[in-house]
């Protein structure tokens, strides 16, 4: 029992360190050129992408200075590296065994992604929401979509090995 709670701690602080910062879950699991290389994408991205910047600007709802700051041919690059480096990390830590288990993370990959494209032009009630919020909002639609996907396969084949079995 205590095993099982030291081996979901692991998997929960990989996960907790790369959603700080990719490649620190990478370098918790010892695997160093792998983490090193993450941590110098997500450097890189960012500064080119401006992405500190468009944060502090979108916290002080300045959204179209954020918009005019932001790279987006270098930012689009953000949300694959940094879902990546999330499963990645917990899946070196022992996780992800069950099948499937990647597709809510790459589908937030996918929606983070179209909310980054999107995010200069789509308004909420009159509001443009920026490069920082409108990715963020895409999240939970990207992790419910990636997760009904993932239970649908799970039940096509789930029905299809009981129909093969005699």
């Amino acid at each position: 029992m205590e095993k099982q709670i030291r081996n979901k701690s692991k998997r929960l602080e990989v996960v907790l360190w790369s959603i700080a910062l990719p490649g620190f879950g990478q370098l918790l699991n010892h695997k160093y050129v792998k983490g090193i290389l993450l941590v110098f994408l997500e450097f890189l991205i960012n500064v080119f992408g401006n992405f500190n910047q468009i944060i502090l600007l979108s916290y002080h709802f300045k959204i179209e200075e954020a918009i005019a700051e932001t790279n987006y041919l270098w930012l689009m690059f953000y949300s694959c590296l940094y879902f990546f480096a999330i499963w990645d990390a917990y899946k070196d830590a022992g996780g992800g065994k069950r099948p499937f288990a990647y597709l809510p993370l790459v589908f937030s990959a996918y929606f983070v992604t179209l909310g980054t494209i999107y995010s200069p032009s789509f308004t909420l009630f009159g509001y443009l929401i920026g490069p920082m919020w409108l990715p963020i909002l895409s999240l939970p639609v990207g992790l419910l979509i990636g997760g009904l996907i993932q239970a649908i396969l799970l039940k096509i084949y789930s029905k299809s090995e009981t129909t093969k079995s005699p």
